[in-house]
């Protein structure tokens, strides 16, 4: 009898051990985000924002992690990200770029797609721009001005998503570019300087020279508050309609109550006072979009990219 009674009694602290384990609260050890971009620009700074939220939230560290390479390859961010335990302690600020386009070239890590969105939280205004005295005031005005003159297009790089929207516009209105260059920076210098004659680039870079600018499209499917009458490309060639959105993003086996917390924090931080705020300086799009309606979105960008590739390549 002794015996029976010291098994059980063994087998109830066991049990007691295994289940506080389990009933451990997630977050209850630092949480690194996952920037696949130098510090500094917008999904950078809300990206901040949220992890100082979550950081006072539920008391524990929080650190952001830049992990350049994220618009086109080899995306080194996403794939640490991929490759970390499914436990949320580790996430993910990712561009469009990393869920449309990495499983798609041929990195075993993100092929099949590990990730699930947790929400899209931020659309950057990018524009199509030139100087203030080109001798055009549109893109109707650049594809005509194209057919007699060479126009050299400036770009981040050609396999990324505003470059393969704005090739995919001069297609559709009659024209290419006679050559085009990328650059690591794409602002007021880039213009004035005459090196490129068209440049497409977020619009905080040339904010400072806005009025010695002329923006003529913007990329996506709503005007950017800050030129609003410009048109976007969505307007121009409806079959162009990608917008240049970043998500939050973690493995897919991560537990659904674990994404939710980190929903909670992120959905209240990106609606905060100081979050638009930034978008009415910047005039990006700062709002929340739910997991299922991103899901919709990646199968949506996926099909339309797809549709630009079959139409620069005939």
């Amino acid at each position: 009898m002794p015996i029976l009674k010291k098994s059980l009694t063994a087998m109830v602290l066991a049990m007691t051990a295994v289940a506080g384990t389990a009933q451990a609260e997630y977050p209850e050890k630092p949480v690194e985000f996952v920037v696949p971009w130098p510090p500094g620009d917008l999904e950078d700074v809300l990206t901040r924002m949220i992890a100082e939220d979550f950081s006072a939230a539920y008391d524990v560290p929080t650190a952001v992690v830049n992990k350049p390479g994220g618009g086109g390859g080899p995306f080194p961010g996403a794939i640490g990200v991929a490759n970390a335990p499914a436990d949320g302690y580790t996430v993910g600020s990712f561009i469009i770029a990393i869920p449309v386009v990495g499983p798609q070239i041929g990195i075993p890590e993100l092929n099949p797609d590990p990730f699930v969105p947790l929400g899209n939280f931020l659309t950057y205004p990018f524009v199509i721009a030139a100087a203030g005295d080109a001798p055009f005031d549109d893109m109707k005005g650049l594809a005509a001005h194209a057919q007699d003159n060479d126009m050299v297009l400036g770009h981040f790089g050609a396999p990324l998503v505003p470059t393969q929207v704005t090739f995919g516009l001069a297609k559709e209105m009659g024209f290419s570019y006679a050559s085009d260059a990328a650059f690591d920076a794409l602002d007021c210098n880039t213009l004035a300087s005459g090196d490129v004659d068209v440049i497409n680039t977020t619009l905080q870079l040339i904010l400072p020279c806005i009025d010695n600018v002329k923006v003529l499209a913007s990329i996506g499917s709503e005007r950017i508050s800050l030129t609003p009458d410009t048109p976007t490309v969505a307007e121009l060639a409806p079959n162009l309609d990608v917008s240049l959105w970043n998500g939050l993003f973690v493995h897919k086996d991560t537990p659904q109550d674990v994404q939710d917390k980190i929903i909670a924090v992120a959905q209240k931080t990106v609606m905060s006072e100081r979050a638009q705020a930034l978008a009415a300086e910047t005039g990006a799009l700062v709002y929340w979009q739910p997991a299922a309606e991103v899901v919709s979105q990646i199968e949506k960008d996926i099909a339309t990219l797809a549709g630009i590739e079959t139409m620069l390549a005939e």
